[in-house]
């Protein structure tokens, strides 16, 4: 059984998941959904700041969040040592350090 809690415009709902599964099994899909929730979910929200994202109409967020993945992609391609996000920074400010990351790109 999971319990979860949400809370939603000032009211707070529970519900029970009940699974029949072994605990082995139950463990390693929890992991592995944390997995995602860390390494995309996470990393967009502190990369491009997804949650503060103002786009709620038609077909804004769904756009949005196709360029922020293919510019994720293209982050997590350059080599170099700095952060995600020091490299996001870095190619808005270095017109060089885009282009080197371009290049690297079609090679």
């Amino acid at each position: 059984m999971v319990k979860t809690e949400v809370e939603k415009t000032g009211k707070t709902s529970l519900q029970r998941r009940h699974y029949l599964s072994s605990a082995k099994h139950f463990a390693a899909a929890v992991r592995a959904h944390w997995h995602v929730e860390n390494r995309l979910h996470w990393v967009m929200d502190v990369i491009f700041h997804d949650d503060l994202m103002r786009l709620r109409t038609a077909n804004g967020p769904a756009n949005m969040a196709a360029v922020n993945h293919m510019s994720l992609d293209l982050i997590r391609q350059i080599d170099d040592k700095a952060s995600l996000k020091v490299r996001r920074k870095t190619l808005g400010w270095d017109d060089e350090y885009f282009a080197a990351a371009l290049t690297q790109l079609a090679n």
